[in-house]
């Protein structure tokens, strides 16, 4: 079977972490089903270490996309074309988007669904372009995937689906995420937080992010708890981030660590004394699943795919009141046993989420739109 591929993603629209996503899944779904052939399409060369396998041919459809007319002829024109040429079997959208113009079976995946739920958070265009298309595509595609329970029930809702129509692809965690020594620790904790214990968030930082509210949070854990515990903030500030920092009154206690290798990330997620993750729309949680392997306890807001990705190995608060998100800091901060408990679950937890498994799945989705 040849399989073709969107690879062309443009970050705006893919909720955070799911770059990752998609690299890890490709490259486990060339190597564990190498008896089929990949056509990866893209407006652009993509990085040569994304070409995993020899079944993996990369090709360059032009033009470049730079807004949603030159979008939409892309993938209605350009992939119809390049389907034809290369006698594809199936076409894998991995940015839940259909191509309109093709009668190859197509399998899509939606990977954010913040146009139907939180659709301030996205910029105006964006939003009105999946809300006026969407429809259509989930009507042209033959199998639907999602990435948690939580989407698949938001697609059935708003689309009338049945449940058999929308197949739940769950995220892999990377296996450099893992649990250290309380010597290694004690290094990196010297390294990156001046041998201080630390809150953690991990993420790109923007107004999904929702920080404002975290540094507030975390003002008010200071002002009542006393103690040298600084916050960390793993991604990348925008000016508006930066301007807010230089007011706050505690600033000196907040490090922004920007441009991290996965090991370093792996290493500060595995010091923190808790992951907090207070985001205000997300359908992929992988930084709380990653700090769940690495036995940190998480604080994850109560909206989104959260609860029904991490369960009960969370502590969860509604990321718009930043006093509940300061009560649970000062909650792991104070209850030992209560810490145990989420490190416990979150082992459980995120012992299902695995690469392999996250292939298996999306490889089900497209044999049943190649089969249809």
């Amino acid at each position: 079977m040849i399989i073709a591929v969107n690879t062309s993603l443009r970050k705006e629209a893919q909720p955070e972490g799911y770059e990752s996503f998609v690299f890890e899944t490709l490259k486990r779904l060339t190597e564990k089903f190498s008896q089929h052939q990949f056509i990866f399409i893209s407006d652009r060369p993509c990085d040569k270490g994304f070409i995993f396998a020899k079944n993996v041919t990369q090709i360059i459809a032009r033009p470049g996309i730079k807004n949603s007319l030159q979008l939409q002829y892309w993938f209605n024109y350009k992939i119809p074309a390049v389907l034809r040429r290369h006698k594809a079997d199936v076409f894998l959208s991995m940015e839940g988007i259909c191509s309109i113009r093709t009668k190859k079976p197509q399998c899509l995946l939606l990977s954010d669904l913040c146009f139907i739920r939180q659709p301030v958070l996205l910029k105006k265009s964006q939003a009105r372009f999946y809300k006026k298309y969407t429809a259509s595509f989930l009507i042209k595609a033959k199998s639907i995937a999602t990435l948690s329970a939580y989407s698949k029930s938001v697609l059935i809702d708003q689309y009338k689906l049945s449940t058999d129509d929308v197949e739940v692809i769950t995220p892999g965690i990377d296996e450099i995420f893992k649990p250290l020594s309380p010597d290694e620790k004690e290094i990196n904790k010297e390294k990156y937080a001046g041998g201080k214990e630390y809150f953690l968030f991990s993420g790109n930082i923007n107004l999904r992010s929702n920080i404002i509210n975290l540094l507030k949070a975390f003002s008010v854990f200071k002002q009542r708890q006393k103690s040298n515990m600084l916050l960390l903030i793993a991604g990348k500030p925008d000016e508006s981030f930066t301007k807010n920092l230089n007011t706050f009154k505690y600033k000196n206690e907040v490090m922004v660590l920007a441009d991290l290798s996965k090991d370093e990330l792996a290493k500060i997620t595995a010091s923190a004394y808790a992951m907090v993750y207070p985001v205000l729309y997300s359908d992929l949680t992988l930084p709380p699943l990653q700090a769940m392997q690495c036995d940190v306890p998480v604080i994850a807001t109560d909206t989104g795919a959260h609860r029904s990705i991490c369960g009960n190995a969370a502590l969860y608060v509604n990321p718009d009141d930043f006093i509940d998100i300061a009560e649970n800091m000062m909650l792991v901060f104070k209850d030992e046993d209560k810490v145990k408990e989420l490190v416990k679950n979150g082992k459980a937890m995120s012992a299902q989420y695995h690469w392999d498994k996250t292939a298996g799945l999306l490889m089900q989705s497209i044999l049943k739109a190649y089969n249809s």
